[in-house]
């Protein structure tokens, strides 16, 4: 341990001198991968809870909303399902919140305690493919949506959505923040208004599509237990993907900011939203019948008014600038935690530019390619099922070690020690729990390519073909992880933990409490 000591003390200068550099580059912000030191902490909780509001306040998540019609339940049962599994989804993204002002560190630098400081390289690959994922749906529906209404030039549309976003993401965190009020302010009357036509039913509904000769006129909507768990199911595991980008957005909050207080900001602002828009999203597939997203929101606001339709389209655009900067600002975290996992890189601007624009021509080489294959967003959707399937494991063994393993104890200095750092360099209790997790979760898998079927474990056939992996997944990983960590000498950590307060005090970390 005491070689550990002495490695820590020469690793400080390293990871101080971004931050002191971080001034000199006025309103763009200049960290990245490294620790912020509590001088930087000026964020205030007063804003976790608009922020993760506007995250869910999408034209996006309303697409989750459409699943419970497509199996059966109503727009009553879809909001109730949507409702009780995005507060599920959402307790996990909340309380990776907390660990962002304790540390203030990228969530997935963090992830190195766990899987080793090249081993986590296994989960940056399924975080990064989640993040620019995210980002290649959203740029699909709108192609698709904007050249269905007006008939828009995909290319184009994809550079004008995406270059502001690139821009903001630049910027970093207090832009992003600004840029988040803003957009909410602008959306809020209009998304207000759109719920307000539905409850009030200004907008009529559409007749049932004809069946075609020879079959039986579809069923009337309204509850099915298939149905119900497949809507919990979905809104639940939605939320639950945003568990990589919360500490990333909480890090510059003071370090004595409440867990608790923090907790219940973030669970609030992505909860009300999302149980919101999914209701809504749920309303326009049992009344309208929608599949696409921007043609419904469309035809609310032109049976309102000839000219709103359009508004409201375009504000849903512009409003999501922000969420499509959020996606490209982790991405970039994670693609140069990845690279700096091989070979050690100083966390500059320049960097982070550099990272940024390998982000966007990614996810817009990928997102114009499906778009002009023809298959949309049926493979979008399995692309996205799958990459969650890799990711939940990682948020439960992660989140066991912080709250029950650990205790939020970490040698802050060691995240950023190639070699001699403790956590070494494959953490095979991590590895071993994601892997026994994620084998746990194969016989529960339900992939489908719209109504075909790719791949439905034995489990879920059994189950009627809902998918439950995700659930499995959670609670497996974190319990052979807090098994397995019971041969960790936390004792042993914890004097190297001491001797960094005490020579190095910015790196203080208490115990996590609420």
């Amino acid at each position: 341990m005491g070689h550990t000591m002495e490695a820590h003390d020469r690793v400080a200068a390293t990871i101080a001198a971004p931050a002191a550099a971080a001034g000199e580059h006025g309103a763009i912000e200049g960290h990245s991968i490294d620790f912020i030191p509590e001088s930087e902490r000026t964020d205030r909780l007063s804003r976790q809870g608009p922020f993760w509001f506007l995250g869910n306040f999408t034209f996006f998540t309303m697409t989750i909303g459409f699943v419970g019609p497509s199996v059966g339940l109503s727009a009553l049962w879809t909001t109730v399902a949507g409702t009780l599994g995005i507060m599920f989804g959402t307790l996990f993204m909340a309380f990776h919140g907390s660990q962002g002002p304790h540390l203030g560190l990228p969530q997935m630098i963090q992830s190195r305690a766990q899987f080793g400081y090249r081993g986590v390289v296994l989960v940056l690959l399924a975080t990064l493919f989640v993040f620019a994922g995210f980002n290649i749906v959203n740029l699909v529906l709108m192609m698709q949506g904007l050249k269905a209404l007006f008939g828009w030039d995909p290319l184009k549309v994809a550079l004008v959505v995406t270059v502001p976003a690139a821009l903001l993401a630049i910027l970093g965190h207090d832009w992003m923040h600004r840029s988040f009020k803003w957009a909410l302010y602008l959306s809020l009357p209009l998304y207000g208004l759109v719920t307000l036509a539905v409850l009030m039913h200004w907008v009529p509904d559409l007749p049932l599509p004809a069946a075609l000769p020879g079959t039986p006129p579809p069923a009337p909507l309204g509850f099915t237990l298939t149905g119900f768990i497949t809507q919990f199911a979905a809104a639940a595991s939605y939320n639950i993907a945003y568990a990589p980008y919360v500490s990333d957005y909480s890090r510059y909050l003071p370090k004595n900011t409440p867990s608790g207080r923090l907790i219940a900001a973030v669970f609030l602002g992505a909860s009300l939203s999302g149980a919101w828009m999914i209701a809504v999203g749920g309303w326009l597939g049992d009344h309208l019948h929608a599949t696409d997203v921007l043609v419904a929101l469309n035809q609310v606001g032109s049976d309102l008014s000839p000219r709103l339709g359009s508004v409201v389209v375009a504000v849903t655009i512009v409003a999501f600038l922000p969420v499509i900067a959020m996606n490209i600002y982790s991405a970039k975290l994670t693609a140069i935690t990845g690279l700096d996992s091989f070979r050690k890189i100083e966390p500059t601007p320049r960097v982070r530019v550099l990272a940024i624009l390998f982000v966007v021509v990614l996810q817009l080489g990928v997102a114009l390619s499906i778009y002009s294959s023809g298959k949309g967003l049926s493979v979008l959707n399995i692309y996205l099922v799958v990459m969650l399937y890799f990711l939940v494991p990682w948020t439960a063994v992660n989140l066991t070690d912080y709250f029950f393993v650990r205790k939020g104890r970490y040698a802050i200095p060691h995240f950023f020690l190639p070699h001699n750092n403790i956590y070494g360099m494959w953490g095979a209790r991590g590895l071993m729990s994601y892997a026994i997790g994620f084998a746990a979760m194969v016989p529960f898998f339900c992939i489908f390519d719209g109504a075909n079927e790719v791949y439905v474990g034995p489990f879920a056939r059994a189950m009627g073909s809902v998918d439950l992996a995700w659930l499995v997944g959670l609670f497996v990983s974190g319990i052979a992880y807090y098994l397995l960590s019971r041969s960790l000498d936390l004792r042993g950590e914890e004097a190297l933990i001491s001797h960094i307060e005490k020579t190095m005090p910015q790196y203080t970390t208490g115990e996590q409490r609420f």
